[in-house]
C-alpha cells in the first residue's frame, strides 16, 4: 500500500510545475519532464498547496487531516491556525464583535498572512467571499471544491448544533445563504469533488487526490481521430495527441476523421448523479462539462460564465429541456424551447462562446456549416450573441439544400445574416452540402491559401465538431433526472430512449450519457423514408448504391450519410482506426460497406431501429392531438410511431421532441386536415394558434418570420469549387487581407 501511494505521489509531483499556468491553444502546452531528482519532489510540500474549499459542514477539516497524513505534509486549518491565532479570539466571538460585513473583510486580510507551500489547507466556509484572499491562496494552490448538496449540509449542521453561519442575517434562511455562497465556490475552484450522501471522509480524500492528479496531468487528456491508431498523431507518428481546444478549433481531423477523447468520457457514480437531483439545468451542465473539459483548456470559472450565458434568459422554459408525460409509459423530452425552436439550440447557445474562448486572438476563423434545416439558424443565432470583438475575427457561412428545407426554416436563416455571416442555398441535397464541406476541409492547398493570403482558418459547427456534440449529452442525462424528480421512476431504474435521427449525433449523445452512468437500456433509432440507418442497424450493411435522397415532412433527418455513426463505430471497434478508415473509404468509393458480424452483434445489443412513412407520420400527429391536445412536430411524430412499434411497454421510453411544430406548419396543418391553408408562414402559425394547441405557437419564431418574410437568399450550383469561391468572397468582405 505504501509503495503504491508513493509511486502515485511521485507521478503527481512531476506535473505540478505547470499546474497553475493557463495555456490557450497556441502555443501548445510544454511537455513536462518524465523525471526529476527525488530530493526536489519527495513531498507535495515545496511545490503546491491543496486548498479545500466548501460550505461549513462539507468535511474540509476532516478530509484535510486525512490528506495530510496520506501525503506526509502539514495540514493547516484556516479557522484554528490563521484566524483565531491572528485575532486571539474564536471565530464566533469575532463575528459577534464586528458583524457580518466587517468580519468578511478582516477574514480576507488575515488570509493574506498565510504563506506556505506543499501543505493541505482547509479554508473557512466564508473565505471564498473575499476576492483578495482567494487570489492569494490560488497563486500557490490548487483549489478543490467539496461540493455537498445544501440539504445534506443543513442536516450536518443541525447535528453539529450550528444554527447560524457567516453572512446570515435577519430574515435570511440557512438554505438561502448556502445557495448564495455557491456563486463564490464556482468562481474560485480549480477542480470539484462531488460528495455523495453518506460517503466516508476517507473516500472523499481519495477523490480529492484523484481530482488533483487529473488537474496536474493535462497531458493525459488527449483527443484522437477516428481514423488513426490510439496514441498516434494524425501523421501516424508517435507523439502527443490533440487537446480539447484543438478539437474545438479544428472541427474535423486532417485525415478526414472525427475527433474523440482518447480515454472516452468520464463516469459518474450513482451517488454523484443523485447529487444533481434538484439542480438547475445550468448547474447540471456545468458539472458534466467540468468533468469532460480539462481546466488547462477552459478553467471552471470561465466555463461557468459560458454556461450561464447559454442557458439563461434565451430559453422560453426555465427548465430549458423539460420532460412531459405524453401517454401511457411514454414521455417527451422537449428540446424546442430555445430561440430557433429546435434541439440544436441546446448545443449552439453554448458552443460559440467556447469556440471564441479557445481560438488564438491573432487569427481569423470562418465557420462552415451544412444544414438540413435546423442547424443553420441555430448556428447563426448562437454566433450572433458573441461580443463585437469576437465577431470581428469569427465569420459564419451556411450552406443548405435550396429545395430541401421548409420555407419557415429558410426565412429563419435569412433573417440572421449579418456582416460576418452568409446563407447560401445549394441546388442539391444535404448530403452534397456535408460532403462538400469535408472536401474543403481536407483540401490542404485551399486551406493553406486562405491561411497565408487572409490569415483565416476554417472550422465547423456541425455535430462533426466535438464541442457541438458534447453539450447534447447534458439534456439526455437531465431528462432521466427529471423523471426521477417527478416520481415517475426511482433512480437506477432503466429507461429507453427513442430519437429521430439522420446524422446519428443526437442518439450518439444519448449513448454517451449511458457510458457516463445514466441507466438507459435501449436506444431506438427512428428514421423517415430515408431509412438507411434503419437498414444498417438491422443488417450491418450501409448501402447508398442507387439510392436518392427523398424529401419528406421531417427534413432535419433527410440524410443518407450519417457523419456521427463513424464515432460510434470507432467506439464499438475499441478504437480501431484502421477498420474505421476502411469502412468509410468503402462508403466514399463504393457507396457501401458491410460491418463485420462481431461488431454488428455488439451494435445490436442496445440499439434498435425502424422507420415511419409519410402517411403514418401525419396520422400520428392527428391522433395524438385529438387524444391529448398535444401537437407534435413531424420529427417527433416519426419517433412516436417507431416507439409504438418497438417499445415493449415494460420500460418507460423518453421520446426526443427535436423541433417545435411551428417549424413545419404546412405539414401540421395537413395532418390536422384543415381546408384553410394559408400562403405565408406567419399566417400559417396564426391558424395553428387558433387550435389552442399544447404547447402554444413558438412566439420567437413567429416574430422573426414577420420580420423576414420578404427577404430572399442566394443560390448556387452543386459544385464544390463554387462553394469555395463563396467562402473566399465572405473572407474578403469581412476580414482584412494580409499584406
Amino acid at each position: 500500500m505504501f509503495q503504491t501511494t508513493w509511486n502515485w505521489h511521485l507521478k503527481l509531483l512531476t506535473h505540478s510545475v505547470v499546474s497553475n499556468i493557463h495555456f490557450k491553444c497556441f502555443p501548445p502546452r510544454p511537455l513536462v519532464p518524465a523525471w526529476k531528482p527525488w530530493l526536489l519532489v519527495h513531498s507535495l510540500a515545496g511545490l503546491k498547496n491543496i486548498v479545500l474549499m466548501g460550505p461549513p459542514g462539507s468535511g474540509k477539516t476532516t478530509v484535510g487531516k486525512i490528506l495530510g497524513q496520506k501525503l506526509g505534509c502539514s495540514f493547516i486549518d484556516v479557522d484554528d491556525d490563521v484566524l483565531e491565532t491572528t485575532w486571539n479570539m474564536s471565530v464566533a466571538e469575532k463575528l459577534k464583535e464586528v458583524g457580518n460585513e466587517q468580519f468578511l473583510e478582516e477574514e480576507g486580510r488575515a488570509l493574506l498572512n498565510l504563506s506556505v507551500s506543499g501543505s493541505v489547507i482547509s479554508l473557512s466556509g466564508s473565505n471564498a467571499m473575499n476576492a483578495a484572499g482567494m487570489e492569494h491562496v490560488k497563486k500557490n494552490g490548487i483549489v478543490v471544491y467539496l461540493d455537498v448538496p445544501s440539504e445534506h449540509i443543513m442536516d450536518r449542521l443541525k447535528l453539529m448544533k450550528v444554527d447560524r453561519i457567516v453572512g446570515q442575517g435577519p430574515g435570511i434562511s440557512m438554505r438561502d445563504i448556502l445557495e448564495f455562497r455557491k456563486q463564490f465556490y464556482k468562481k474560485w475552484h480549480d477542480v470539484r469533488v462531488l460528495c455523495e450522501n453518506g460517503i466516508m471522509a476517507e473516500a472523499v480524500a481519495d477523490k480529492v487526490l484523484h481530482a488533483v492528479k487529473w488537474y496536474q496531468d493535462s497531458e493525459s487528456e488527449g483527443f484522437i481521430s477516428t481514423r488513426t491508431l490510439k496514441g498516434n498523431r494524425e501523421d501516424g507518428q508517435k507523439g502527443p495527441v490533440k487537446y480539447f481546444s484543438d478539437a474545438v478549433i479544428e472541427g474535423l481531423a486532417m485525415d478526414g476523421g472525427l475527433f474523440v477523447p482518447e480515454k472516452g468520457l468520464p463516469k459518474f457514480t450513482p451517488g454523484e448523479w443523485q447529487n444533481l437531483l434538484g439542480a438547475t439545468y445550468a448547474e447540471r451542465a456545468q458539472i458534466i462539462l467540468e468533468r469532460c473539459i480539462h481546466p488547462a483548456d477552459v478553467p471552471a470559472s470561465e466555463l461557468w460564465g459560458m454556461v450561464k450565458t447559454a442557458y439563461g434568459q434565451n430559453f422560453a422554459c426555465p427548465k430549458i429541456a423539460p420532460v412531459r408525460h405524453l401517454m401511457g409509459n411514454q414521455f417527451l423530452l422537449e428540446l424546442f424551447h430555445g430561440p430557433t425552436a429546435s434541439f440544436k439550440d441546446l448545443a449552439l447557445q453554448f458552443m460559440p462562446h467556447l469556440f471564441a474562448y479557445c481560438i488564438p486572438k491573432t487569427c481569423n476563423y470562418l465557420i462552415l456549416v451544412a444544414t438540413s434545416g435546423d442547424t443553420g439558424s441555430a448556428v447563426l443565432d448562437g454566433f450572433s450573441h458573441l461580443k463585437e470583438s469576437d465577431k470581428q475575427r469569427i465569420a459564419v457561412i451556411t450552406f443548405f439544400p435550396q429545395d430541401g428545407v421548409s420555407q419557415i426554416q429558410k426565412l429563419q436563416m435569412i433573417g440572421y445574416q449579418e456582416a460576418n455571416s452568409k446563407v447560401l442555398g445549394v441546388k442539391s441535397d444535404f448530403d452534397f452540402c456535408q460532403s462538400a464541406i469535408k472536401k474543403i476541409f481536407t483540401n490542404s492547398d485551399y486551406t493553406g491559401f486562405l491561411a497565408v493570403e487572409y490569415g483565416t482558418t476554417l472550422s465547423a459547427a456541425n455535430s462533426i465538431n466535438w464541442s457541438r456534440l458534447l453539450p447534447q449529452v447534458i439534456y439526455h442525462a437531465s431528462a432521466y433526472l427529471n423523471l426521477v424528480e417527478q416520481g415517475r421512476i426511482s433512480f437506477g431504474s432503466p429507461v429507453d430512449v427513442c430519437i429521430p435521427t439522420g446524422n446519428f449525433g443526437n442518439i450518439l449523445a444519448a449513448i454517451y450519457a449511458k457510458t457516463m452512468g445514466i441507466p438507459i437500456r435501449k436506444f431506438i433509432c427512428a428514421s423517415n423514408q430515408n431509412n438507411v440507418l434503419t437498414e444498417f442497424i438491422r443488417t450491418g450493411l450501409y448501402n447508398l448504391k442507387g439510392r436518392q435522397l427523398m424529401h419528406s415532412f421531417s427534413p432535419a433527418i433527410d440524410i443518407l450519410k450519417s457523419s456521427n455513426l463513424e464515432r460510434h463505430l470507432h467506439w464499438l471497434a475499441n478504437g480501431d482506426g484502421q477498420l474505421v478508415t476502411q469502412l468509410f473509404s468503402s462508403l466514399e468509393n463504393q457507396r457501401c460497406f458491410q460491418l463485420p458480424k462481431s461488431l454488428l452483434e455488439k451494435l445490436q445489443e442496445d440499439l434498435m431501429a425502424d422507420w415511419c412513412s409519410e402517411e403514418d407520420c401525419l396520422a400520428a400527429i392527428h391522433s395524438v392531438f385529438n387524444t391529448t391536445g398535444y401537437l407534435m412536430d413531424t420529427h417527433t411524430a416519426v419517433a412516436k410511431v417507431v416507439a409504438d412499434r418497438l417499445q415493449d411497454k415494460t420500460c418507460p421510453v423518453i421520446i426526443s421532441s427535436t423541433a417545435h411544430y411551428s417549424k413545419c406548419a404546412p405539414a401540421i396543418l395537413q395532418a390536422l386536415r384543415t381546408d384553410k391553408l394559408k400562403e405565408t408562414p406567419s399566417s400559417q402559425l396564426h391558424l395553428l394558434n387558433s387550435y389552442n394547441p399544447l404547447p402554444p405557437v413558438h412566439r420567437n419564431l413567429l416574430e422573426s418570420l414577420k420580420k423576414n418574410e420578404k427577404q430572399t437568399s442566394d443560390a448556387c450550383s452543386a459544385d464544390t469549387n463554387v462553394l469555395m469561391e463563396h467562402v473566399e468572397t465572405l473572407i474578403q468582405k469581412h476580414f482584412m487581407k494580409v499584406s
